[in-house]
């Protein structure tokens, strides 16, 4: 198989979003541009990514083999050496997979969803460019490209969330998103610039770093990986910085699937696990992001179960899963993080679309109990919300089941209990708010009923498709005391990954245990939401459904504190005291200018008295010093 092949994977959907972009551009200044045209781009060239990545795919499958493709180097100084390379290993073509093939059903959803939106062409050239900048960090050979890919999808992420621009709180989400990100995003160029200082290394590929890790220092190390990891917890979502997830619901629906199903969230999961060697070393700093997943999975829950806002209730249930992925990957499961990160790009994209075409059908209405007081009839989007909602809580065969639950066993393995409980617990949460949603949404009784309303094709068809995915992926890891043969994990064993290795009774334990916990939430849901009367809803008020006044935290903190440290800067500081000081100074200089100025007075007989007292001062100091 041809190497070049592999930089097409980034370069087809980025020449979607230049031709988008330049469409559009023509579009406004010159004559309309068809609607179909920019749904051919933006569909096409993600498929075409998928293809060539599918085919690069088997090649490896029948192979063996690893591609790598070097363009030009980019930066050569000293011994800072940077090549724009791109890796195509196990772990990134299996990423690149999903990636692709789910962002390309989000692209043909998108069709439907923006139909007659005025901003079509320019959403498709965003949407294309943010599937190619996580394509570049997915595929990056080395730090520096893949922070590029990093940076680019937090770019594009601001873009669409703040879409529609003409909504101030639509703009509002967009910078929060942006600058908590930026946050993160600081902490991770440290923690590359630390890593560099640590191995002084030419090469800063993957391959190098890993060969020369034991080189380094652990401290040094240890503050690369937690610095990463800052990274992680803003892109990825997690305590503290994750307070932009929610928020960034603002943006069109279906930049929401591909945020969370495909792109931006599973960035720093994608992250530690490409820096596996790294962290196999500092093992007290996997601890800690172990903790930080399971707090934040907790944490999401928590809130999740008083939410009212459909597409909210979805954003923490995304926050909660990728708590699930950071246990796994803080544990050094690699493989068991990243097979629920792609079993969770199938029924969280599924969810996302599928809660769009609700809102769509009532009008843009998002809150839950509004919509049950309006139910739309929509069978299909009906029919594969409950495979989500069965999906995510983890209930077999479906694939939720599979993925949450080696991740729950390998934080008993690995004697973390507390971590276990938490999970369960959040298991437990998982199942009661999801199926909270459901209940409400499409059971709970009501009085008035809208008519079908048309579904296009371009919605129902990625959710059948998604649909399968969210029942049967979960059987490419199927565990080995079924019979299984952990494909996934046989494909990822690059990462070194930890593999579950205990009794088959306390695996058979585990499992009846997780599934006894999401049977419970599901029944609790079940008897609290069936029946419920939604022309009552809950209470908007409460620590809980405040969200544990955490922005409102944030806000007094770090906004309202900067505020006014930058009122004191403006007003006393720079005023008062360097203006004062300055302006004074200046005034002084003046006043003596005026002075000296009283002597240039252009008279004549003035300047001849000060020349005759000059020449006498110097006839004067020459009759001294000479003695005369």
């Amino acid at each position: 198989m041809d190497t070049s092949l592999l930089v097409w994977i980034i370069i087809a959907p980025l020449v979607g979003a230049i031709l988008n972009g330049g469409l559009y551009f023509y579009h406004v200044k010159r004559k309309p541009v068809s609607e179909t045209l920019f749904s051919i781009i933006g569909t096409g060239t993600p498929l075409i990514a998928f293809l060539i990545t599918l085919s690069l795919f088997l090649d490896m499958v029948d192979g063996g083999v690893t591609f790598k493709q070097e363009l030009f180097t980019w930066v050569n100084i000293g011994d800072l050496n940077i090549t724009m390379a791109f890796l195509g290993d196990n772990l990134a073509i299996f990423m690149s997979m999903f990636v692709t093939f789910v962002g390309w059903l989000i692209h043909i959803y998108a069709i439907g969803y923006m139909t007659g939106d005025k901003g079509f062409g320019k959403f498709f050239a965003y949407f294309n460019l943010f599937l190619a900048s996580m394509l570049i960090l997915v595929l990056a050979d080395n730090p520096v490209i893949l922070f590029i890919g990093w940076e680019g999808v937090g770019v594009c992420s601001y873009l669409l969330i703040a879409f529609y621009y003409g909504d101030k709180e639509n703009v509002i989400a967009g910078n929060k998103a942006f600058i908590a990100n930026r946050v993160g995003d600081f902490g991770f160029l440290l923690g590359i610039v630390t890593l560099f200082f640590a191995l002084g290394q030419v090469d800063l590929s993957f391959s190098s770093l890993e060969a020369n890790i034991a080189n380094a220092s652990t401290g040094l190390l240890a503050l690369s990986g937690f610095l990463l990891f800052v990274g992680a917890m803003g892109k990825s979502a997690q305590v503290p910085l994750y307070v932009w997830l929610p928020d960034a619901m603002a943006g069109p629906t279906p930049i929401s699937a591909l945020i969370h199903a495909a792109t931006m969230v599973t960035a720093g999961v994608y992250m530690v696990a490409r820096f596996h060697f790294l962290y196999a070393g500092v093992e007290e700093i996997g601890i800690f992001i172990a903790y930080i997943g399971a707090f934040s999975a907790l944490l999401a829950a928590v809130i999740a179960t008083r939410q009212q806002d459909i597409k909210k209730i979805l954003a923490y249930s995304t926050m909660s899963q990728l708590g699930y992925m950071f246990i796994a990957v803080g544990l050094g499961f690699y493989s068991s993080g990243l097979f629920h990160v792609f079993t969770h790009a199938f029924f969280k994209a599924m969810l996302f679309m599928g809660a769009g075409g609700i809102i769509i059908a009532l009008h843009h209405e998002q809150n839950i109990f509004k919509i049950a007081q309006h139910r739309a009839q929509l069978p299909i989007i009906k029919f594969t919300f409950l495979i989500g909602v069965i999906a995510i809580a983890g209930i077999p065969p479906f694939s939720g089941f599979f993925s949450k639950d080696a991740i729950l066993a390998a934080a008993f393995q690995e004697g973390e209990y507390l971590i276990w409980g938490i999970g369960m617990f959040t298991a437990f949460l998982t199942a009661f708010y999801m199926f909270r949603l459901y209940f409400v949404v499409f059971v709970a009784p009501n009085k008035e009923t809208v008519p079908y309303v048309y579904t296009s094709k371009t919605i129902t068809f990625p959710l059948l498709v998604l649909a399968v995915g969210a029942v049967f992926a979960g059987f490419l890891n199927f565990p080995a005391i079924f019979g299984g043969s952990h494909l996934v994990d046989t494909w990822l064993a690059q990462t070194n990954s930890i593999k579950i290795h205990m009794s088959h009774t306390t695996e058979y334990i585990l499992m009846a245990a997780s599934i006894l916990v999401a049977v419970t939430g599901i029944f609790v849901a079940y008897k609290k939401y069936a029946n419920f009367d939604v022309y009552k809803p809950e209470d908007e008020k409460g620590i809980i459904a405040n969200k544990f006044y955490v922005d409102e935290f944030y806000d007094l903190v770090f906004v309202q504190f900067s505020k006014k440290i930058s009122s004191f800067i403006d007003k006393i500081l720079d005023s008062k005291i360097i203006d004062g000081f300055i302006m004074s100074t200046c005034e002084q200089f003046v006043q003596f200018g005026k002075k000296v100025a009283t002597i240039q007075n252009a008279n004549v007989r003035f300047y001849a008295a000060f020349m005759l007292v000059g020449m006498s001062a110097v006839f004067i100091y020459l009759y001294i010093s000479l003695g005369l």
